[in-house]
């Protein structure tokens, strides 16, 4: 929030004190004994104000996503034109991953409400999902006029996966993992595809004809070994 004006930061920091508070009264007396205008008078606001953050009852919990979606798309705006798109979608994934860390009480307090908050898991979904339209729509847009069409698609939920697979582990072990790792060494595995899928699209076929024999069959054993590992 250091680039926010004093009235910004305060509206943000209301945004969160109403959020944790309606959190915390979810965990305690449970999602649906829990009004809105509960959570307002524990947050000591009125319900107008609330309402004036949140949309719906099931959005007190997401107060985060508005401003992340917003530092993901610009992250995307102001990645240099000759920035390979692939690279660009894993740099704002990799801040949006930090952003989320920056808060970890409230994302681990959520974790646990939406495991046991059918609602609040279908929200979370739906959250998600608003990153994966994004970036592939950032993808669609700069990968090869050639691209085929399932790829922008297949590479927005691919990154999207994993960012959700390092946060999910962070969160399902209280923050003992080292989610940036997870999160680097699966993007790794994301370029590792994109160098061999641009070396066979472009590489020539060799067919052979081999005899059927034990030293023929140790052979291409070697070789399939070889390809799983570059894989």
């Amino acid at each position: 929030m250091g680039g926010l004006s004093v009235t910004s930061r305060r509206i943000l920091e209301t945004k969160y004190r109403i959020s944790e508070t309606a959190m915390a009264l979810f965990l305690e007396e449970g999602y649906e004994n829990v009004t809105v205008e509960a959570v307002a008078e524990a947050s000591r606001v009125s319900r107008r104000t609330v309402f004036r953050h949140f949309e719906s009852k099931d959005e007190l919990a997401f107060p985060d996503h508005t401003e992340r979606i917003g530092l993901v798309q610009r992250c995307l705006l102001d990645a240099d034109p000759d920035t390979d798109p692939v690279e660009a979608v894993i740099a704002a994934t990799e801040e949006s991953l930090r952003d989320f860390l920056s808060r970890p009480e409230l994302v681990l307090r959520r974790y646990k409400l939406a495991r046991v908050v059918p609602e609040l898991r279908k929200r979370e979904v739906i959250e998600h999902e608003r990153y994966v339209t994004l970036t592939r729509s950032f993808l669609r847009d700069r990968l090869p006029p050639d691209t085929p069409s399932f790829q922008p698609i297949a590479l927005a939920a691919l990154v999207d996966a994993i960012h959700r697979s390092a946060l999910g582990d962070w969160a399902r072990s209280g923050g003992a993992t080292d989610a940036v790792a997870a999160l680097e060494a699966g993007m790794e595995w994301v370029r590792r595809l994109m160098v061999h899928q641009s070396a066979f699209s472009t590489a020539p076929l060799l067919l052979a004809v081999l005899p059927d024999a034990p030293q023929t069959r140790r052979v291409l054993s070697s070789l399939k070994d070889a390809a799983e590992e570059l894989l």
